[in-house]
C-alpha cells in the first residue's frame, strides 16, 4: 500500500528537522513524488504554522526557519532513547543547565507522546540504570540495539544471549542473567550471572555486538546493588600486581585519591583508647599492571601508611622520596 499524503507530509517535516537546506529535487527523490507535490506539502506545513522557509535560486529549496515556537518533533526510537538518557544522565551528574523541574517536565512530555510499545521499552531502560560517581567525561551513549534488549531483560528478569569481544580480542557467545546496567567513568556495563562460566561478571556494552532476549525468566538475588557490583568487579579484576596498604584516614578521605572503581577500602577497628575519628585506619586493596604511579598517589594523601605488599612498592616509594628530597635541596639558578 503506497504511503498516504499525510505520512509523506510528516516525512518531509522529519527531513527538514535534520537541519540544513534541502533542495526540492532531493526532497522529491526522498518522498518518491514530483517537485510540484513537494511544494504543496511544504505549503501544508506552513499552513500548520510550522516555520518552513523557501530559498529561491538554482540551489534553492526548503529549510526550517527559527520560529516563535518549536515545530512538532518526531523522534525515532534511537533519538527518543538518546534524549531521555541525556536528561537522566545530565540531571544525575549535575551537567544540565536547566532546573530539575524543567528536566523532569521535558522528560514527561517526551514520554507522553511516545507510542506505547516504545514507552514501555524506554521505561524499562530508565528503571534498570544505575550510576556511580559522576565521571570526569560524559559516557558515550550505548547502541540502542544493545541497550534496549538488555534493559528490557533486566526489567523483566529474562535471560539474554550476547556476542562479546573481550579486551584481548577473543570473541564468545554467552548466556546471561542480567541484574542491572551501570554507567561508570565514561563506560556502560551490564552486571550479570554468566551461565557460560557459572560466575558473576561485568560486561562492557561497547564490546557487545549483539544481544537477544531469550524465553523464560529467572529469580534475581534480593538486594543486588548493580553499581556496587560493577565497582567491586573493576577493583578486583586480575592484574599483574596485588597491593595491600594500611592508611590512616576514613574511607571517604582515601577514596578522594583512590576511587571505588580502583581500590577496595575497608575501615579497621580502632585500637583501645584511640580516637575513632582522628586515628582511624583503613586497609586498602587494589590490583594494577604497573606500580610506578602509586608512590605519588600515596604522597599526595599526606597521611601515615604502611605497605603490606608487594615489597617492590617499598623500593619505589623510597626512590620517589629521594627524588623529592633531591629536588627540594637544589638551589635556584643565579
Amino acid at each position: 500500500m503506497p504511503p498516504r499524503p499525510l505520512a509523506r507530509v510528516l516525512t518531509l517535516l522529519e527531513l527538514l528537522q535534520s537541519g540544513g537546506l534541502r533542495t526540492v529535487s532531493e526532497l522529491a527523490d526522498r518522498l518518491n513524488v514530483d517537485e510540484r507535490t513537494v511544494r504543496r506539502y511544504a505549503q501544508q506545513l506552513v499552513d500548520l504554522d510550522v516555520p518552513v522557509e523557501s530559498v529561491r535560486g538554482r540551489y534553492g529549496g526548503y529549510r526550517l526557519a527559527p520560529g516563535y515556537r518549536l515545530p512538532p518533533l518526531m523522534l525515532s526510537d534511537d533519538e527518543a532513547l538518546a534524549v531521555l538518557l541525556g536528561l537522566v544522565a545530565g540531571r544525575r551528574s549535575g551537567l544540565t543547565v536547566a532546573t530539575d523541574t524543567a528536566s523532569e517536565t521535558a522528560a514527561a512530555k517526551i514520554r507522553r507522546v511516545l507510542p506505547e510499545r516504545l514507552r514501555r521499552r524506554l521505561e524499562a531502560v530508565l528503571g534498570s540504570l544505575a550510576f556511580t560517581d559522576p565521571p570526569g567525561s560524559a559516557a558515550a551513549a550505548p547502541e540502542p540495539a544493545i541497550l534496549l534488549p538488555i534493559a528490557d531483560a533486566v526489567h523483566h528478569h529474562r535471560p539474554i544471549s550476547i556476542r562479546y569481544t573481550a579486551g584481548d580480542g577473543r570473541r564468545s557467545e554467552r548466556t546471561l542473567h542480567p541484574y542491572g546496567v551501570v554507567a561508570h567513568s565514561g563506560k556502560w556495563y551490564v552486571t550479570a550471572a554468566d551461565l557460560s562460566t557459572g560466575e558473576d561478571r561485568n560486561f562492557r556494552l561497547d564490546r557487545i555486538t549483539a544481544a537477544r532476549t531469550l524465553s523464560g525468566t529467572f529469580e534475581p538475588s534480593v538486594g543486588i546493588d548493580a553499581a556496587k557490583r560493577v565497582l567491586t568487579g573493576l577493583a578486583t579484576a586480575p592484574y599483574q600486581h596485588e597491593v595491600t596498604v594500611r592508611i590512616q584516614g576514613t574511607a571517604d578521605q582515601i577514596h578522594t585519591r583512590l576511587p571505588a572503581g580502583i581500590a577496595l577500602v575497608a575501615e579497621l577497628p580502632s585500637p583501645g583508647g584511640a580516637d575513632p575519628v582522628t586515628e582511624r585506619w583503613c586497609r586498602v586493596e587494589l590490583r594494577a599492571d604497573r606500580l610506578d604511579w602509586l608512590p605519588a598517589v600515596l604522597a599526595s594523601m599526606d597521611r601515615p601508611f604502611v605497605i603490606e605488599r608487594p615489597d617492590e612498592l617499598r623500593g619505589l616509594v623510597e626512590a620517589f622520596a629521594e627524588r623529592l628530597a633531591d629536588l627540594a635541596r637544589r638551589s635556584p639558578p643565579p
